[in-house]
């Protein structure tokens, strides 16, 4: 078969979703922490385990070594990539100007259809809190603060958020791991839009600067006590 009758038949599509189904296991399996940070992954034994072929196993540890949730070295293959204190307060700093900024934008023509748009998904990761899966309360909690970043406008701010959603994710995972209560992670989140309703800019920021320094020091404080 040639290569334009293999792109014609849809081969090279089948291929890609079967690399990303992949990724999607691994990051999943990362942000459970079924493997932990540092741990050696093996290609031999992830490809029997899945039922495929070395190619996209290989194809998507590489995927998500470009998205900074794996490591590579030399003749030694890919490690899941462990956070140390410095690297968490770089993530977080950089989540706190994007987020600062946000919602300052925002809070200049925040409506009632954005606020109940906001408040819908906060009552869903109030559900998702009690019921599901750490996974799950991650993938809401990174919904609920994109829509913030959306709903200001700024498609550049938009895609420096998303560029650092797989690091977050591996953040985040580790807030559910050291704090004292869980649920909290998701009613906290009225207190941003309280700050939104207000209308007051300055409140906007103290509330952000509140949300996330909390964040980020359970998840150096946990890494601290780790080490």
């Amino acid at each position: 078969m040639t290569a334009s009758n293999a792109f014609g038949s849809g081969m090279v599509i089948q291929q890609r979703n079967l690399v990303e189904q992949v990724a999607d296991f691994l990051t999943q399996a990362i942000i459970s922490q079924h493997y932990a940070p540092g741990e050696r992954l093996s290609e031999v034994q992830l490809a029997r385990d899945l039922g495929v072929s070395r190619a996209p196993v290989r194809e998507a540890a590489r995927l998500l070594e470009s998205r900074g949730l794996l490591v590579s070295q030399p003749r030694r293959g890919f490690f899941v990539r462990a956070l140390d204190a410095a690297e968490l307060n770089d993530v977080f700093d950089l989540r706190l100007c994007l987020e600062r900024h946000a919602l300052a934008r925002l809070v200049e023509n925040y409506d009632a259809e954005k606020e109940q748009a906001l408040r819908r998904q906060v009552e869903l990761m109030c559900e998702v809190a009690l019921n599901d899966s750490d996974s799950r309360k991650i993938e809401e909690d990174l919904v609920f603060h994109r829509m913030l970043i959306a709903f200001a406008g700024n498609r550049r701010l938009l895609k420096a958020f998303d560029d650092i959603t797989h690091e977050l994710r591996l953040c985040m995972a580790l807030i559910g791991k050291t704090h004292a209560d869980p649920d909290s992670i998701a009613t906290c989140h009225w207190a941003l839009l309280d700050a939104l309703a207000s209308g007051d800019r300055e409140q906007c920021r103290e509330a952000v600067d509140y949300h996330i320094g909390v964040a980020r020091d359970y998840v150096v404080q946990g890494i601290g006590e780790a080490s």
